[in-house]
């Protein structure tokens, strides 16, 4: 196959896959209907499979088209450490001890607001949290926050609104949230280092407007649910007799620390995570069900999105070249819906010759628009695999995703434009 034949392929199933995920209701209602095929329907309606299935599908093509051979080079020349990393953050950071410390931190926080206790615990994990992202990385951030808000929030049965309401304002925040240091923020990554943003820079030109914007999203849809929020029936707080002991807490934190700061050498933190699941098994009486499954749903989009992601930069390189600062800003919000905003900001950092504003309103803009899609944003499917079980059908629609995170989007948007 010639270079143009993959890349229009690669081009038509990208689409495809983005059509797909905003039809996982649908498919989802097949397997009802058609019940000797459920199986496949069920498959077929997982957010979580979409892009790995997809990907199949283009290195099916590849290996017809071209050759086996080519088709496995270009699978070779990709990069997996990402959806590796987020996999193995999201099952340490899901375990019960580590849940347990930051819902007793939440809750404890919480107690000093003028609030309710279920108000105050609801506005510190959309409001502190999502922070948390510039530090242990905002996979890790998104995996607890979302386990927060799903024992907290969610167990009490809230209105269909303020569960989409609450999604979208903990994706975008979780997006802008990363925005504090260089490390942490798959975005922000791709950049720091061939353009010189240290942490001092990032949170004097990035950190400080994100920290506004998070803190307004997460006060204005607590306002907005005030009521319902106060009136919620959710479960109490764990008991004490029912906590983990510190000493295994401690080791949980030294396991979620070093795979943290391992996040570019899967070697290690391969390494770290088969030694911690030996670990957990010894010590299976302080721990809940540890989410493989979820991390493996994950980690199988992510690598699907890397795949198809990585024949890309044919249409998109050259539209970036041809925005100016305030067109790359709202440009990249766009674009960021329909492509991940690493993937977008590693493209940037390949063209020469970008003046400083253009380089801050795009990185503005790719973060900004993270709350979009699931694929908007890396840690956006380990979200909706933690909360999908507390919908209706245990499904999450992305249609209705995108409307609910376009208030807090804005709310980013004008915070990155006008302060």
């Amino acid at each position: 196959m010639s270079s143009q034949g993959v890349q229009w392929l690669a081009a038509a199933l990208l689409s495809a896959a983005i059509v797909h995920t905003l039809c996982v209701g649908w498919f989802q209602r097949q397997a009802a209907q058609y019940p000797r095929h459920a199986g496949l329907w069920h498959l077929l309606g997982e957010v979580e499979c979409v892009f790995g299935l997809w990907a199949v599908v283009l290195l099916l093509g590849m290996a017809l088209l071209d050759s086996p051979a080519g088709a496995l080079h270009y699978l070779d020349s990709r990069q997996f450490t990402e959806p590796m990393f987020v996999f193995a953050v999201m099952v340490i950071a899901a375990t019960r001890p580590l849940r347990v410390l930051v819902r007793s931190g939440v809750s404890t926080v919480a107690g000093w607001l003028p609030f309710s206790r279920t108000t105050g615990e609801y506005f510190i994990a959309l409001a502190v949290l999502p922070l948390l992202g510039s530090f242990i990385t905002e996979p890790a951030a998104m995996t607890v926050a979302a386990l927060v808000l799903r024992d907290r929030l969610y167990a009490g049965h809230p209105s269909l609104r303020l569960q989409y309401a609450t999604l979208g304002v903990l994706l975008v925040n979780v997006s802008i949230g990363g925005t504090l240091t260089n490390f942490a923020a798959p975005p922000i990554l791709m950049v720091a280092r061939p353009w010189g943003w240290d942490n001092a820079y990032m949170l004097s030109t990035f950190g400080w407007r994100a920290a506004v914007a998070v803190a307004c999203n997460a006060a204005l849809v607590t306002v907005v649910f005030r009521r319902e929020l106060t009136a919620l029936q959710v479960p109490p707080v764990v008991q004490q007799d029912n906590r983990p002991p510190l000493w295994l807490t401690a080791v949980h934190i030294l396991f979620l620390v070093g795979v943290v700061a391992s996040a570019h050498h899967p070697v290690v933190f391969t390494g770290l995570l088969l030694l911690f699941l030996g670990f957990s098994e010894a010590y299976g009486r302080h721990q809940d069900r540890l989410i493989l499954r979820e991390g493996v749903l994950v980690g199988f989009f992510l690598a699907g999105l890397v795949v198809l992601g990585g024949l890309q930069q044919w249409w998109l390189a050259p539209l970036l070249q041809r925005f100016d600062a305030d067109t790359a800003f709202y440009g990249a919000v766009l674009l960021t819906a329909v492509t991940d905003n690493a993937a977008l900001t590693y493209l940037a950092s390949q063209v020469d010759g970008l003046s400083e504003a253009f380089k801050q309103a795009l990185v503005a803009g790719a973060v900004a628009g993270g709350g979009l899609t699931v694929i908007a944003n890396a840690p956006n499917p380990a979200a909706f695999a933690m909360l999908r079980g507390q919908f209706a059908r245990g499904a999450i629609k992305p249609g209705w995703v995108l409307l609910a995170a376009l208030p807090p989007t804005l709310v980013a948007v004008l915070a990155f434009r006008c302060l």
